[in-house]
């Protein structure tokens, strides 16, 4: 068939037409790409974005934050950081950055005592810390330390059989402890025996369950501390106080005998035990206000609040309905006796104020300890719970409702090699097949 020269002449009028709406589409997208920067995140588990838990915590600075990049001109190490850091600007446009070539400027590198290619320097509020091996993870603990300001001193008792912030064993405190650390709260154990007064530098003292009584004049320690305005969270197990009664009482508190049995929560954990205690609704201090995870309480006693004069109570969490304080064996098969048990909702924590020389001193009671030990911190919100009230009892606000836990990093790392293949066939090889393929099928139609 042949085609006739007004045919002829369309159909290179409609292949002009085509390649020019085609140019001006790439023109437009390159101006629309310069001038509007947008980001889509379609990762099954948004791996490119920044977690729930840094976007809070960037939603709480005010200043400005300087990040220095001592990084080589090595292209991807660069763009990795730029990456990570650009995921930050996004939410926080008071974030700069700068790179620093260590091989063009060592005298800025040993003033800096940077030790590591591509190792960070962050500053924020006059402080600095330094980053080895950058992360999501480590670059937000780092804005969270630098955000507190100062030192926080969280000061756990010792000597009478307390859970340990030191100790790895199952029922010691060490991983709530190290993410005590990473958000910028420094940990230590101190034994009254070895003093003549809790430290003044002490932010918060921490009782986690002794089981050894303690001394009178190391009681007196402990309320001289609270007469003083000192902040207190006591985390008490069911069974005797172990000489802290004068303490109870002065802060007009009082433990239920025998420990809560909750059929509803024993149903929620599959059976797992009877004292087993699941909370799912908090109160409204701000301590849990806006708290909304489960958290469970392995072995929990109630609390009950008396009146004393200047303290002012605030139940913070309750359990259901049907739960009771068992004063017998607590087992499968343990039932409420009418006149015995206590019957529920009972309380499980409870938050004390009291106004100190003009400003409010804080006191957290806890009826269980066992829901921040290593081996239960990870069921549910225990961990966030644990870090809400140390914040909150700290006087750290700002960082309450903070997840502890920021996404991992995953990334696909490619050898050059590799990267040099992808970038052959991509941009050589398949541009050259498709060009080669579309000439083909022209010349074929010309020869018509």
């Amino acid at each position: 068939m042949r085609i006739s020269r007004e045919s002829r002449r369309q159909l290179r009028l409609a292949g002009s037409s085509f390649i020019l709406l085609f140019l001006l589409a790439i023109g437009l997208g390159l101006w629309l790409s310069h001038e509007y920067h947008t980001q889509f995140d379609w990762t099954a588990a948004g791996q490119n974005s920044l977690s729930e838990t840094s976007r809070l915590l960037l939603q709480k600075l005010d200043k400005p934050v300087k990040i220095t990049a001592f990084a080589t001109e090595q292209p991807e190490l660069r763009a990795g950081i730029r990456n990570l850091v650009g995921r930050y600007q996004q939410h926080y446009p008071g974030i700069t950055l700068e790179f620093i070539d260590p091989d063009k400027d060592p005298a800025r590198v040993r003033a800096a005592n940077v030790n590591y290619d591509g190792e960070l320097q962050v500053e924020y509020n006059g402080a600095r810390e330094s980053l080895q091996q950058p992360s999501e993870e480590t670059l937000t603990n780092a804005l969270a330390r630098l955000g507190r300001g100062g030192e926080r001193w969280i000061v756990f008792l010792s000597g009478h059989g307390e859970r340990s912030p030191d100790s790895q064993a199952n029922h010691d405190l060490s991983t709530w402890a190290q993410q005590l650390n990473k958000r910028g709260l420094k940990t230590r154990s101190l034994l009254l025996g070895e003093n003549t007064q809790i430290p003044h530098n002490t932010s918060t003292l921490i009782i986690a369950g002794p089981r050894v009584k303690l001394q009178p004049g190391e009681v007196k320690q402990i309320t001289a501390f609270l007469s003083s305005g000192g902040s207190l969270l006591w985390l008490n197990d069911p069974g005797p106080l172990q000489g802290l009664a004068p303490l109870s009482e002065m802060l007009g508190i009082e433990f239920e005998p025998g420990v809560i049995v909750d059929p509803v929560s024993q149903a929620f954990t599959g059976g797992a035990s009877a004292t087993f205690v699941v909370v799912t609704q908090y109160g409204r201090h701000p301590a849990v206000r806006d708290f909304r995870l489960t958290s469970l309480f392995p072995e929990a006693a109630g609390i009950r609040t008396h009146p004393v004069e200047g303290w002012n109570a605030e139940m913070l969490l309750d359990t259901s309905a049907s739960a009771w304080s068992e004063a017998g064996a607590a087992d499968d098969s343990a039932r409420f006796d009418q006149g015995k048990d206590i019957h529920g909702p009972l309380s499980v924590g409870v938050a004390l104020t009291h106004a100190h020389e003009g400003r409010e001193q804080r006191v957290l009671v806890m009826g269980d300890g066992d829901f921040l030990s290593n081996t239960y911190i990870g069921n549910g919100g225990n961990l966030d719970l644990g870090m809400n009230l140390v914040n909150w009892v700290s006087g750290d606000d700002i960082y309450l409702n903070i997840p502890s836990h920021t996404a991992n990093d995953i990334q696909l790392d490619l050898s050059p090699s590799a990267i040099a293949g992808i970038r052959l066939f991509f941009v050589i090889l398949l541009p050259l097949a498709l060009m080669s393929g579309g000439m083909i099928i022209w010349w074929r139609r010309r020869r018509r």
